[in-house]
């Protein structure tokens, strides 16, 4: 929106040029997202601290986590607000693919608030049964793929498959591009929400892999650039560049309040949205595959859950303390500090990983 009222006015004011460079919104999206994250953070944990809308802490997990029964969760809504507010004002608006994460990131937050607001309603940590989440995961998932589909049938993107390490390599899926690109969304909106379960665990981590792919979408929209790195140009994700800064500055703020100990909880309707949102823009920059990399540590927290159950329901055996694997070193003996700060280095070194493979091709 700036863009439209502010760069006309370059004629007269040559400083408003800058508002021509997504470096510079990206930059200005950091910072509105980190503001409105201040500005509205403690009036809406004072709000959902008057609704007793507080986090039911599972009879399963960890004794010292019982400390944290009734703190206000849902508290991924400062986020949805922020990337909303920072991705309307900071993004040029007549491109779609900044409209297509922020609506997928608004449809996931809906599943996961609709989540959080039944496990306060019951008192208890379950909300949607499995089933039913994963029903409307896949349900949202699938519009999204379809709509990129679409705009592949239209000239606008591409189905094609870009695989790591071998540029040359890029297997076009056709119609198979739909079931494919529904599984990174859900898979990779599941693994974050996996992810949340220690004060700022999921949202560093998050601000990580965001981080990464700031850098990502910028080469991916950048012609230049992309050549000579070898990746997939697709032409428009530049603009991307400012959703994901939006989601490090949204990341940065909320961060500040779920640091422990948390003085609120993100829910589903945050870590649902994020990992939508991350996996959405992965696909819009063909860069799906490296997903897995970067957000590494999404992918060790969710195999980690896969195992256990796979374990116990086929052996009777346990393969962790408990699941998700955060939770097997705090059990361990790590105090729940050392755990999340440790997880953050394995999440940075995971993003590292991720940014040497694009010369490694």
């Amino acid at each position: 929106m700036l863009y439209y009222l502010l760069y006309p006015l370059h004629r007269y004011v040559s400083a408003l040029r800058v508002f021509r460079y997504i470096t510079f919104r990206a930059a200005l999206a950091v910072f509105v997202s980190l503001v409105v994250i201040f500005l509205v953070g403690d009036p809406v944990i004072r709000a959902l601290k008057r609704r007793k809308l507080g986090q039911h802490i599972r009879e399963e997990g960890p004794e010292a986590h019982k400390a944290k029964e009734g703190t206000p969760t849902m508290g991924g809504i400062l986020i949805l607000l922020a990337v909303t507010v920072a991705a309307l004002l900071c993004t040029r608006l007549d491109n779609p693919f900044p409209w297509i994460i922020l609506v997928t990131t608004l449809l996931f937050g809906a599943i996961g608030f609709v989540d959080d607001l039944l496990k306060l309603r019951h008192m208890e940590n379950m909300g949607l049964r499995a089933w039913q989440k994963l029903l409307l995961q896949v349900a949202a998932a699938l519009a999204v793929s379809l709509v990129l589909y679409t705009m592949a049938r239209h000239g606008l993107f591409q189905t094609t498959l870009t695989i790591p390490f071998f540029k040359e390599l890029q297997p076009d899926l056709g119609w198979i591009y739909v079931p494919f690109a529904t599984l990174v969304i859900v898979g990779s909106s599941n693994a974050v929400n996996l992810t949340d379960g220690l004060d700022g665990l999921a949202i560093g981590s998050t601000l990580i892999a965001a981080g990464t792919y700031v850098i990502l979408a910028y080469a991916a929209g950048n012609a230049v650039i992309a050549r000579y790195l070898g990746i997939p140009f697709v032409g428009g994700t530049g603009e991307l560049t400012v959703i994901a800064a939006a989601l490090v500055g949204a990341s940065l703020g909320f961060l500040w309040f779920n640091a422990h100990p948390a003085q609120v909880f993100m829910g589903d309707v945050g870590s649902l949205a994020l990992g939508a949102a991350i996996g959405t823009i992965a696909l819009a920059i063909k860069e799906e595959l490296l997903l897995v990399v970067v957000g590494g540590l999404f992918v060790v927290e969710a195999v980690s859950v896969i195992v256990q159950v796979a374990s116990f329901k086929s052996r009777g055996r346990r393969v962790f303390r408990c699941a998700p694997i955060h939770h097997h070193f705090e059990l361990g003996g790590w105090t729940e500090t050392q755990v999340v700060v440790r997880f953050w280095i394995i999440a940075i070194l995971f993003a590292l990983a991720g940014l040497a493979t694009l010369k490694i091709r």
